[in-house]
């Protein structure tokens, strides 16, 4: 379970760090942010084009971005935030200085968002340094994905693939879940996952019956905070929820492997039926189906035994109700 902060901290350290406990608190696995070299990510064009509104940090988007970004102090000290609520830390890259610098900081983990699936170059360098990779292919075909696992694979075999819909929110009619199976089947070698942009939860645990071992989904403290993410974002009772209902999921599929269970037998019992004496019969006789009666409790010759009982004689006389045993048979 990732719980992906992003910007949702405004830029604000204090609170970053609040939303990493807030992740470790509500059981998710892992906390992530976003990390942007936003000077050699975007045209100087988009980088200076006004960005004003609600959720505008700056008066360019430039700017907007510049206000949100954290460097090596910050993800220092977010990572031991992280390091002592026991949960990971880590990020998405989005540039090739980002992928440097999470890979100096030495994070256990490196996404790469939906928007660089097709940005080989940028795959390619991130798998290079053998960190896990875990990357979102949100509004792509199957000739995108394919292109980006093929990119990967051959440079760095610890891959993640995350089905996504990069649209914010996403609703229920464009999460196409069932291409998760479509991934396990033609990637048999990479670990499959959600990056859920829904404001609901059960899409998560169906993404996970249907084999999804990677959960992604943005969190908040406050969903009416301002920012791009905070209305679709998880706040901490919607997260531990999640959670909880995960591993409700995970214990409820249990094995694959149909058997009777130790706590089934008190049911069967009372409910199962066995063969019994459908009336008092004395030694010699030679049993007929009308002699032989199913009955409950379920505690004797389960009754799919009945053909092999009629035609045998009776080797001691049995009452009626009483068990028929094989052993009381010639």
């Amino acid at each position: 379970m990732i719980a992906e902060i992003g910007h949702n901290h405004g830029g604000d350290i204090g609170l970053a760090a609040e939303l990493v406990r807030m992740a470790a608190e509500s059981g998710a696995d892992a906390a992530k942010l976003q990390k942007r070299d936003n000077k050699s990510l975007y045209t100087k064009a988009m980088y200076d084009q006004p960005y004003t509104g609600r959720n505008s940090y700056g008066a360019t988007y430039g700017l907007h971005r510049e206000a949100v970004e954290f460097g090596e102090q910050e993800y220092r000290h977010l990572a031991q935030v992280a390091a002592d609520a026991g949960i990971a830390f880590f990020s998405t890259a989005f540039d090739f200085n980002s992928v440097d610098f999470l890979a100096e900081l030495g994070v256990p983990a490196i996404k790469i968002a939906s928007g660089d699936l097709t940005n080989t170059p940028l795959l390619a360098y991130a798998a290079k340094t053998g960190i896990p990779l875990v990357i979102s292919t949100g509004g792509a075909d199957m000739a995108d994905v394919r292109r980006a696992v093929e990119t990967i694979l051959p440079l760095n075999d610890q891959l993640a693939v995350l089905q996504c819909t990069a649209a914010y929110p996403a609703t229920p009619d464009v999460l196409n879940l069932s291409v998760i199976n479509t991934y396990r089947e033609e990637f048999p070698d990479v670990v499959v996952g959600l990056s859920g942009h829904d404001v609901e939860t059960e899409s998560s645990v169906i993404a996970y019956t249907l084999g999804a071992r990677i959960i992604e989904k943005h969190v908040t403290l406050d969903r009416s905070m301002p920012g791009s993410d905070h209305h679709f974002s998880l706040e901490a009772g919607h997260l531990r929820d999640l959670v909880d209902s995960l591993e409700r999921t995970r214990r409820s599929l249990g094995s694959p492997v149909k058997e009777l269970l130790p706590v089934e037998a008190p049911a069967l019992h009372k409910m199962a039926k066995k063969l019994v004496a459908a009336r008092d019969l004395a030694a010699g006789e030679i049993l007929a189906a009308d002699d032989i009666a199913i009955k409950s409790p379920g505690d004797g010759l389960r009754p799919y035994l009945l053909e092999e009982l009629v035609g045998r004689p009776l080797l001691a006389p049995l009452a009626a109700d009483e068990d028929i045993q094989l052993s009381d048979l010639g």
